[in-house]
Formats: C-alpha cells, sequence, structure tokens
C-alpha cells in the first residue's frame, strides 16, 4: 500500500476540484497512481451525475459570445437547479466556454435524439454506397455503415462533440464533471449561432 501524502492529495485536488476527502479516497484505491486517480474521481463523477440528471432544472444563464471580426455570435442557455449555482463564477464560465465551442464547431442539435431524420437518412445512403462500392462483403457492410454513423454523431450534436480546448472530453464529459462539483443536475436547453452571409 502507497504511503499518502499531503501533498500528493493537494496535487489531485489542484487537478480534479474535487473534495479532499474523496481526493485521499481516490489516491487510496489506485494505490497512489496519480492518473488512475484521477480516473477514478472522473468515474465517480459520472455516476453522481448520472443520478442528479433526471432532476427539474428551472434556472440557468444565458450567455453569449462573439468572435472575432464580429461576424459570428452564439447565445446558449444553460440551466441548473438553483439560482445559487446559477450565479457561480464557475457555471457562468462553464456557460461562455460552451457558447465559444458552439461558435468555433458549429454543431448540428444538442443531442443524436434532435438530429433530422432526413439528415440520418442522406448520411447513411452515403456511407452504405461508399461501403458497397469499396467491394467489402455484405456482412462488413452494416459495420462500416454503424462506425461511419457513430462518427457522424460525434461531429454533429453538442453533447458528444469534442471540446475545442480539451479534445480528450466531450462536451458531456464537461457537464458531468460540473455536476459532480455543483451537486447540481446542469443541461443545455437551447442555443442559437449567427454567421454573416450564412443561410438560416
Amino acid at each position: 500500500m502507497a504511503n499518502i501524502s499531503a501533498s500528493m492529495v493537494k496535487e489531485l485536488r489542484d487537478r480534479t476540484k474535487a473534495g479532499m476527502m474523496d481526493c485521499k479516497k481516490a489516491l487510496k484505491e489506485c494505490d497512489g497512481d496519480m492518473e488512475k486517480a484521477v480516473d477514478w474521481l472522473r468515474q465517480k463523477g459520472l455516476s453522481v451525475a448520472a443520478k442528479r440528471a433526471g432532476r427539474a432544472t428551472s434556472q440557468g444563464v444565458v450567455q453569449s459570445y462573439i468572435h472575432a471580426g464580429n461576424n459570428i455570435g452564439v447565445l446558449v442557455e444553460v440551466n441548473c437547479e438553483t439560482d445559487f449555482v446559477a450565479k457561480t463564477d464557475q457555471f457562468i464560465q462553464f456557460a461562455r466556454d460552451l457558447a465559444m465551442h458552439i461558435a468555433a464547431v458549429n454543431p448540428v442539435c444538442i443531442r443524436r435524439e434532435d438530429v433530422p431524420d432526413e439528415l440520418i437518412q442522406r448520411e447513411r445512403e452515403i456511407y452504405l454506397k461508399q461501403a458497397q462500392d469499396s467491394g467489402k462483403p455484405e456482412n462488413i457492410i452494416e459495420k462500416i455503415v454503424s462506425g461511419r454513423m457513430e462518427k457522424f454523431y460525434r461531429e454533429v450534436c453538442l453533447l458528444e462533440q469534442s471540446y475545442v480546448k480539451d479534445p480528450d472530453l466531450t462536451i458531456q464529459d464537461l457537464i458531468n464533471d460540473l455536476m459532480a462539483k455543483m451537486g447540481e443536475s446542469i443541461g443545455v436547453r437551447r442555443y442559437a449561432r449567427f454567421q454573416v452571409g450564412a443561410e438560416e
């Protein structure tokens, strides 16, 4: 069993913003391995986030982002459970970062259930034709199409996109981490992205 020092606990706390006791427990569980302890805390955050996901979110903020040059702008509404959390710097900063991400990446919708059926059908047909033209056997074609559709969802659905500031994390990962830290259910309700000269 590794000796868990106060400096190790502090380092983990600085990296994850988790509570002191949680950091100590994570390091003990992971035998002092810092990277495993970070993952352990993230997984714990995911399970906490899953429990909170169903709770009502009637508070929140609307944040904006205007890109340099004033040709792209975003408004996003992020909800939480209480006015107290909505006013925290961390929550407001998350909403700002999210607006900036939307400006940069231009998602089609928030979650995969919101992707228009005709867009799904069109993409699937393109991938199917490409796979058939490659001469692959029929049993492999469906796997190829499914894999490409998963990649498509990760590209167009906000919650599944890789975060522009840290591609190792998805937007949903960021929300889960924030829920674990804030102790509340948090969700993205809607957004609007404007680009000069672009079609609606």
